[in-house]
C-alpha cells in the first residue's frame, strides 16, 4: 500500500516536498557547501544516529584536520578517534579511516559513483550510500533513513516494526516510486528534513506538513500509531570497576581497548568486569603489580542495550622503579597529566565517560560534554536524526560508593580522594 494517488489537480509527492523545502528546508549546513562526495559521504556517515546540532561541531574540526579522502586514509587511527571522541558509536570512526585507505586503494582517491562501489565501503548501507550518490551526484536513489520510515509509514499507514524485513521492504518500494526525475540532492535533504523537523516523532506539525492532504495516517487520525515501536526488551545492568593506576611520577596506565566492543580501537583506563580481579587483570594485561588505595564514587552510562556503572579504584604502582615496569608497549601507555591542562589528552581517542571522570579528577577543563551519545552498537542509517540517541548519557549512581580500601601505599602518587564537581 502506498497512500492515496494525489487528486485531480494536486501536485505529487515529491513536488510539493521540494516546494516546502525551497522555503523551509535546511540549505546552509556547512556539508552543503561546498558539497563534495567526501563532505557528504563524512557527513552522512556521522549523521548516523547523531542530531545534526551534535554533529556540526565534530564534521567542521574533522574536515579542518581531514579535508580529504587523502588525508584522512595517511592519518593515524588514533587521531582519527581522537576527532571522534564523544561523538559516539565508535566503530563509525574506525569505518571511516578504513573505507578512506579503501578509496584510495581501489578508487584512486576519489569516491565512486556506482552504488554497489560505494556500499562495499566499511560503514556504508544501502541507504548512507544513496544519500551520498543522490546529494554529491545528483544520482537517482532513495533513501530510508529513521526520518524518511517515519515519514512514509504514516502517509502510506505502514503497520509493523520498520526494523522487521517485511515492512523495511514495503518502505522501499514506496521510497523508490516516489523519486522525482530531476533535483536528486535537494529531494534527498528534503524528505530528512520534513521528518526531522515536521513528521517528528512526537507532536507532529501535521498542519505545517506539505504532504499531509493524502496522508492516511493524518486523514484517520493515526499518526501517532505509525510506525509501530520496536519491541521493548529490558535493558541489562552491569557493573565494572574503572582502574586509576598511578606511578610515583603521577602518570597515570591507560591502554587501547580491542577493535570490537565497548569503545573499541579507543585509549581508557583498564575496566575490570564485575567479579574480575584488577591485580590479575594488570599482571597478566600489563605485567605489573598494584596496592589498591581509594574507592570513589560510582557512576553510570547508558549504551544502547545496557547500563554500565563504572566504580572507579585508585591503584598505586608497586616497585615502579624498575625500568621494565614502565616501559610502554603498543597496547598501553603511561599518561602524565598536568594539573588544570587543557591539553592533557589532545590527540588520544577516549571515550566521554572515561574522559569526564579524568577532567574531574584532575580538575581539568573537560574536553568533551559527557552528555554526548557515546553507545557502540553495529550503527544503522539515520542521516539527520532529529531526536537524541537514548543511550546518551552518563549519570551519577544512585549508590555511590564510600572509600573502600583500608590498605596504604609506601608511596602517596598524584591527588587522592574524590576531586568531582559538577558536571
Amino acid at each position: 500500500m502506498s497512500g492515496r494517488k494525489p487528486a485531480v489537480g494536486e501536485a505529487p509527492f515529491a513536488d510539493r516536498l521540494l516546494a516546502w523545502f525551497d522555503v523551509h528546508g535546511r540549505r546552509t549546513l556547512p556539508w552543503q557547501s561546498p558539497r563534495s562526495a567526501y563532505r557528504v559521504w563524512l557527513s552522512e556517515v556521522m549523521l548516523q544516529q547523531t542530531q545534526v546540532a551534535t554533529v556540526i561541531p565534530y564534521f567542521e574540526r574533522f574536515v579542518a584536520r581531514f579535508p580529504d579522502f587523502r588525508s584522512l586514509a595517511a592519518a593515524d587511527v588514533d587521531e582519527v578517534l581522537a576527532l571522534w571522541a564523544g561523538l559516539g558509536y565508535y566503530a563509525r570512526g574506525r569505518n571511516l579511516h578504513a573505507a578512506a585507505k579503501q578509496v584510495g586503494s581501489l578508487h584512486r582517491g576519489e569516491m565512486p559513483n556506482d552504488l554497489e562501489a560505494v556500499q562495499a565501503l566499511p560503514g556504508v548501507g544501502r541507504s548512507t550510500a544513496a544519500a551520498i550518490l543522490a546529494q554529491a551526484f545528483g544520482a537517482r536513489h532513495a533513501i530510508l533513513d529513521g526520518n524518511v520510515k517515519r515519514v512514509l509509514a504514516r502517509h502510506a499507514a505502514v503497520a509493523g516494526w520498520p526494523g522487521t524485513p517485511k515492512v523495511a521492504e514495503q518502505l522501499w518500494a514506496i521510497a523508490e516510486r516516489l523519486l522525482p526525475a530531476t533535483r536528486l540532492a535537494d529531494y534527498t535533504q528534503a524528505i530528512m528534513d520534513l521528518g526531522a523537523t515536521l513528521c517528528t516523532a512526537r507532536a507532529p506539525a501535521c498542519a505545517r506538513c506539505p504532504v499531509a492532504a493524502d496522508c492516511i495516517a493524518h486523514r484517520e487520525e493515526r499518526v501517532g500509531a505509525f510506525p509501530s515501536p520496536k519491541p521493548a526488551r529490558a535493558r541489562p545492568y552491569r557493573r565494572a570497576t574503572l582502574l586509576l593506576v598511578e606511578n610515583a611520577q603521577g602518570a597515570i596506565l591507560i591502554e587501547r581497548r580491542p577493535p570490537t566492543g565497548i569503545w573499541g580501537g579507543l585509549w581508557s583506563l583498564p575496566v575490570a568486569a564485575e567479579g574480575e580481579s584488577a591485580d590479575q587483570l594488570l599482571r597478566q594485561r600489563h605485567g605489573i603489580r598494584v596496592e589498591p588505595l581509594d574507592t570513589l564514587p560510582a557512576f553510570r552510562h547508558a549504551f544502547t542495550h545496557f547500563e554500565l556503572e563504572l566504580t572507579p579504584l585508585v591503584c598505586a604502582l608497586i616497585d615502579d622503579e624498575r625500568p621494565d615496569e614502565l616501559r610502554e608497549r603498543p597496547d598501553q601507555r603511561w599518561l602524565t597529566i598536568s594539573a588544570r591542562s587543557d591539553d592533557a589528552f589532545t590527540g588520544i581517542g577516549l571515550p566521554a565517560p572515561v574522559l569526564g571522570f579524568l577532567s574531574r579528577r584532575y580538575a581539568l577543563n573537560a574536553l568533551t560534554d559527557t552528555s554526548t551519545p557515546d553507545p557502540c552498537p553495529a550503527p544503522s542509517t539515520a542521516s539527520s536524526s532529529g531526536r537524541k540517541p537514548k543511550a546518551s548519557r552518563v549519570l551519577p549512581s544512585p549508590a555511590t560508593s564510600a572509600s573502600g580500601s583500608t590498605s596504604r601505599s609506601r608511596r602517596k602518587p598524584g591527588p587522592t580522594g574524590s576531586r568531582t564537581r559538577p558536571d
